[in-house]
């Protein structure tokens, strides 16, 4: 005879576990058999886990649900800017190219020498190029310095933002500090001017080039966060590069300035914008930090 007491039951293929290891969320039900699950609750994720020692949930980055696709830390488009370029890079390229042209400029160098060659072939005086050159002047370009920073101003102080006048503020700053550091420089280098402008020293580098630089520029820094396309950013870039690119024509054609007067406030304007654009953006990027994150689904 055969043994009739009860027998172990044995797990039936196809049969549902009660819960699966590896599943998303500790103690979630899934399927054994890889079908989706029967329940709504079944395909979501139990929350984000805590840290260890803790009872979630607590402060910290959530992590998403795999394969739901839920970005769950903070990202370029929820109040957080985009990655910075290396302070180094944008800065110290430009400064030392300064540094170079102005050794070169001093010390009549071959770059100097091929400068006044080139300068010789472009300059052509005439009505145009007088009124291009104009728009790196200060009655030009300062008066729209200020209308956009009166602008940026009140759209900041308009959403509520904390000190809404600082970006304002700082580029006002900088536009006031260009003449306190062109005009030294044109007194220590002393150097002559093109022919056509006669006698007289204190031509390096650009006055002109600078204040169309740093006031166009600086509008465009502030303005540029406020557009809300890719076309109209692209746009506001294009006319700042075709603004000093014609103040230079005009300086040069006219006979004002070397090339590399103009190449030289460049390189020195980039490094001053350069400046300006870090500490906005950090200081905003600090306010950010400071800001709760708003949850978007149930805790």
């Amino acid at each position: 005879m055969g043994w009739t007491g009860p027998r172990l039951s044995r797990l039936r293929p196809g049969r549902a576990l009660a819960h699966t290891p590896g599943a998303c969320g500790s103690g979630s039900p899934h399927r054994s058999d890889g079908r989706p699950p029967q329940t709504p609750r079944g395909a979501r994720c139990s929350g984000p886990g805590g840290r260890l020692g803790t009872t979630p949930p607590v402060p910290r980055r959530p992590t998403p649900c795999p394969g739901t696709g839920t970005l769950s830390a903070r990202t370029p488009g929820n109040g957080r800017l985009s990655p910075m370029p290396r302070p180094p890079l944008l800065l110290g390229l430009p400064a030392l190219c300064f540094v170079l042209i102005t050794w070169q400029v001093v010390v009549g160098g071959p770059l100097a020498r091929l400068d006044e060659r080139l300068s010789g072939a472009l300059v052509h005086p005439d009505r145009f190029s007088e009124l291009l050159a104009d728009l790196g002047s200060v009655q030009v370009a300062v008066p729209v310095l200020l209308l956009a920073l009166v602008h940026v101003a009140l759209r900041r102080r308009a959403t509520g933002l904390d000190r809404w006048w600082l970006p304002s503020a700082a580029a006002a700053v900088l536009m006031a500090l260009v003449p306190a550091v062109v005009v030294p420089l044109k007194e220590l280098i002393a150097r002559p001017g093109p022919p056509v402008m006669g006698p007289g020293t204190g031509f390096y580098p650009s006055g002109h080039t600078a204040t169309a630089a740093v006031a166009y520029g600086a509008a465009t820094l502030l303005v540029l966060p406020l557009l809300r396309t890719a076309g109209s950013r692209g746009a506001l870039l294009c006319v700042c590069a075709a603004l000093n690119a014609c103040v230079a024509f005009g300086l040069v054609r006219r006979g004002y300035h070397w090339p590399l007067d103009v190449v030289a406030s460049w390189c020195l304007c980039a490094v001053l914008l350069g400046c300006l654009w870090l500490f906005v953006s950090r200081s905003t990027s600090r306010r950010s930090a400071r800001t709760p994150l708003l949850r978007t689904g149930p805790s």
